[in-house]
């Protein structure tokens, strides 16, 4: 049937994000992405229009899990709890079968294009504003404006990627991220 995916999406776009994380945009070839979707090329191409569509499609389909891991843990009722909740939800992510970050290891990379910067730039903007918005629940127990807070806090939370990347070496992640709970709290 013309027009009608004769594949599952959903396990297409987990796949191939699998081999992104591990090869990168640009260290990904189409030809790779067709045989481990199990898709030809054609149909990649007439679904997603390119390896940069294809990309953000499973980036975006990889986001909406992670929002949800970042709304559970900034739902805790106290802030202090919410903040470490929200630092462990990333510490334990990072580490997971030791992929790393996407969004940084993708920004850092010099192979970004402008519509994925874009892409990236957009998660960063989402992600601070779920910060914002719990942070404004609780002003008077910040030490600073909540602007500065969530941007610190968004800002933290790619530094411990890093981190995380140089010196393997959780203990000290979860150290910083009491460090700054701890600066960010009256």
């Amino acid at each position: 049937m013309a027009g009608v995916r004769q594949f599952d999406e959903e396990q297409v776009l987990a796949d191939a994000l699998t081999l992104f994380w591990q090869k990168g945009f640009v260290g990904t070839s189409m030809q790779e992405l067709a045989t481990a979707t199990g898709v030809q090329r054609g149909s990649l191409y007439n679904a997603y229009g390119g390896k940069e569509a294809l990309f953000i499609a499973a980036y975006r389909c990889y986001l909406a899990k992670y929002m949800q891991g970042i709304k559970k843990a900034l739902a805790q009722p106290q802030l202090k709890d919410a903040l470490e909740a929200l630092f462990d939800f990333s510490i334990n992510l990072i580490r997971t079968d030791r992929r790393g970050c996407l969004t940084t290891k993708t920004a850092t990379s010099e192979s970004a294009t402008p519509a994925i910067h874009e892409a990236l730039r957009a998660q960063m903007d989402n992600l601070k504003a779920c910060i914002t918005e719990r942070l404004m629940q609780s002003p008077q127990e910040l030490a600073l404006p909540v602007a500065d807070a969530a941007l610190l806090l968004l800002t933290h939370t790619r530094g411990i990627v890093v981190m995380e990347r140089l010196y393997d070496d959780p203990e000290q992640l979860r150290t910083s991220a009491k460090a700054l709970t701890a600066l960010l709290l009256k």
